[in-house]
């Protein structure tokens, strides 16, 4: 089976070169200084710009007072934008489709923060043939991992914590 086969559009594949060498690990640079919610600058540049398969912990987002609050703060009809932590680029809108609480409830059930295909800016992330998901600038986010309703990106917080660079 295919890669486009196996993730169906909107799914927006990239080549495994995404994530070649750079001048920071697979990014050009390092995560940015003060990431939002306070989340762990060390942590984030290791999994962000030095991994290429692990996680922050199961659960990690929920031990971030700051994001929590936010999601709970959040009107009914407003949405969270994650930035990629190195360039600053938008990368997942969410709710999308959904509620605040079932964007929490199904992020709690798997661990990670868990996007679906609407909430994803695909101008900016990529899905590779392995189930990778990364930013089209080298930024290692997380895992696609389907389940019966369609794609599921599992997301490290840490990796999408950036601020806006306008």
């Amino acid at each position: 089976m295919s890669a486009a086969q196996k993730y169906p559009a909107p799914a927006v594949m990239g080549p495994e070169s995404i994530m070649s060498k750079k001048a920071h690990g697979t990014s050009a640079t390092p995560v940015q200084e003060n990431l939002r919610w306070k989340v762990d600058q060390e942590v984030a540049d290791r999994i962000c710009n030095f991994n290429r398969h692990y996680a922050e912990y199961s659960g990690y987002f929920q031990n971030v007072p700051e994001f929590m609050n936010q999601t709970n703060d959040t009107p009914a009809d407003k949405e969270i934008t994650f930035y990629d932590s190195n360039t600053g680029k938008p990368l997942f809108y969410a709710p999308r489709g959904r509620t605040m609480e079932q964007f929490i409830k199904e992020s709690r059930n798997h661990g990670w923060p868990s996007f679906r295909d609407d909430e994803v800016e695909w101008k900016n992330v990529r899905l590779l043939e392995n189930g990778e998901t990364v930013s089209v600038d080298g930024t290692h986010l997380g895992h696609n991992l389907p389940d019966g309703k369609g794609s599921r990106y599992c997301i490290n917080l840490v990796c999408v914590a950036g601020n806006p660079t306008n």
